[in-house]
């Protein structure tokens, strides 16, 4: 279980997140969402242990900050939003940097299980093909599927994920959150997520968190919370009213005045 209490953290001495406080059991996926800057990205970082944070964060009741780096790689895996490429590694050598946690040595050789659980980890988004191409080559979308496969490769308790539908099609959205969805059930494992798109947020989540101004504002099953009267304060824009006009555009005959849920 993934345990946050009174989680104080921030950059240069100022707190973006303020008294934060959630858990996250085993099998569970949570999408935290709230507008630009309200400090999703930051709590990602506290929860990887990548920012220092006032509070707690537990994992099966061992503070983060306390565990080594090999461990800490075994409890948790963060896909951060990609923004350049410096190395020309290829997809198989980028996914391979995924088991360093279970390496004895800098110059320890990969074991047959840990290229198995490479290549199954590149399969799982779609890349297997094209395994021995250089990263530099690819698309931002392709890039985002890499990273996310050697998330897989590191095996960890737990996934952070900023943004992971970046760059994305609509298909490969759809194929990366399900595979996610697969990876949970099957091993029993916790995904905290951050997603701009409220409607993959209904389609994935288990739970959600709502930030405002580094604070929760909102927390509960993605009915629950979407619903709530502050989503259109914290977004300026009534959104369920702007999803099914689009809807109407789509010449959906069941989305009529009759069947909107008020």
């Amino acid at each position: 279980m993934l345990e946050i209490k009174n989680l104080y953290s921030g950059y240069d001495g100022r707190d973006i997140l303020k008294d934060i406080s959630f858990k996250v059991e085993n099998g569970e996926n949570l999408c935290i969402v709230g507008p630009n800057g309200c400090g999703k990205s930051t709590l990602l970082k506290s929860i990887a242990n990548l920012l220092e944070y006032r509070g707690s964060v537990t994992i099966d009741g061992k503070e983060v900050s306390s565990m080594d780096r090999k461990s800490f790689a075994r409890k948790v895996g963060l896909m951060s939003q990609i923004t350049q490429i410096y190395f020309p590694y290829t997809i198989y050598d980028t996914v391979s940097l995924g088991r360093y946690a279970y390496s004895k040595g800098a110059l320890s050789k990969l074991s047959k299980k840990d290229e198995e659980i490479i290549l199954d980890s590149i399969e799982k988004v779609g890349l297997l093909d094209i395994k021995d191409k250089l990263i530099t080559e690819l698309s931002g979308g392709q890039i985002q599927r890499v990273f996310l496969a050697r998330v897989f490769a590191q095996d960890p308790d737990i996934i952070l994920l900023d943004e992971p539908t970046n760059h994305l099609d609509l298909k490969n959205q759809i194929d990366l959150l399900e595979n996610l969805r697969e990876w949970i059930e099957v091993n029993n494992k916790i995904v905290v997520g951050v997603l701009h798109d409220l409607n993959l947020v209904q389609y994935f989540a288990d739970n959600v968190l709502m930030l405002k101004d580094g604070q929760v504002v909102a927390y509960g099953n993605p009915q629950d919370v979407l619903n709530d009267p502050i989503l259109n304060e914290l977004y300026g824009i009534n959104i369920k009213g702007f999803m099914i006009d689009i809807l109407r555009k789509w010449d959906v005959p069941s989305i009529t005045k009759k069947n909107i849920v008020k």
